[in-house]
């Protein structure tokens, strides 16, 4: 019996293609961290060990999907904005975890961790509506999404949470001051990307932005940050 088997080839990064170059640099960053926090997480206590892992699993996650997204770009030539949003909505709420995970030493309760997971899923459902499915009304549903960005940002600098980190002091106060600024500041980066793709009254100021360089760039640097700052709270903790 005779196997017929065919392969699709893809195609060398072009020199000047810094979209597709940002994919696969993005991918290879986030699998390098995710090897990374899957070999050292054995080497901590049982109580940051979780964190360590839930860091590895928001690279690997990642990087699986630039994978993907690489070959996307490649063959159809557009942004993956669906999968791109698939990726989100499985690591974005990790994130949110980890902000759960790091103050259960300080009595965090589970009620504190869906909250933010919820939050996330609102702002994530609402900006896939705005940026995909009613882009004529994309203002609208990013204002929506930027509202449920907000309460997170409230809820990690003034609510519930900074009260407990507050509580637990030491190396888990400065690790949760640490993830706001980049929740803060980091995930800022986002409704660049989303105005830079989407029609409104801000098309003249950011339409002429590379729409998946900024996300790839603010990928990077948010998952691989989130998991370093685990990671430096495991070590100082330990020592």
């Amino acid at each position: 019996m005779e196997f017929l088997t065919t392969t699709t080839k893809i195609p060398p990064i072009p020199t000047d293609d810094y979209v597709g170059f940002t994919f696969f640099v993005g991918c290879m960053a986030m699998m390098a961290a995710s090897v990374f926090f899957f070999l050292i997480m054995s080497s901590y206590d049982r109580k940051w060990k979780t964190s360590i892992l839930v860091s590895g699993l928001i690279t690997f996650i990642a990087a699986v999907h630039y994978w993907y997204m690489r070959d996307y770009w490649y063959s159809h030539g557009s942004s993956p904005t669906f999968f791109r949003y698939v990726d989100w909505i499985l690591t974005v709420p990790l994130m949110c975890v980890e902000f759960y995970l790091i103050l259960k030493v300080a009595g965090a309760k589970k009620s504190l961790m869906w909250k933010l997971i919820i939050l996330s899923v609102i702002m994530l459902i609402t900006g896939y509506f705005g940026e995909a499915v009613f882009r004529e009304q994309a203002w609208l549903w990013g204002l929506i999404s930027g509202v449920a960005y907000f309460a997170i940002v409230y809820e990690i600098w003034f609510g519930e949470a900074k009260k407990l980190a507050l509580r637990a002091g030491g190396a888990v106060l400065s690790a949760h001051k640490m993830l706001c600024w980049f929740v803060l500041v980091g995930w800022a980066i986002y409704p660049l990307g989303y105005m830079a793709g989407t029609p409104g009254w801000y098309e003249g100021i950011f339409g002429g932005l590379p729409m998946d360089v900024i996300y790839n760039i603010g990928d990077a640097i948010n998952k691989i940050g989130f998991g370093l700052v685990v990671f430096n709270l495991a070590v100082s903790a330990s020592e």
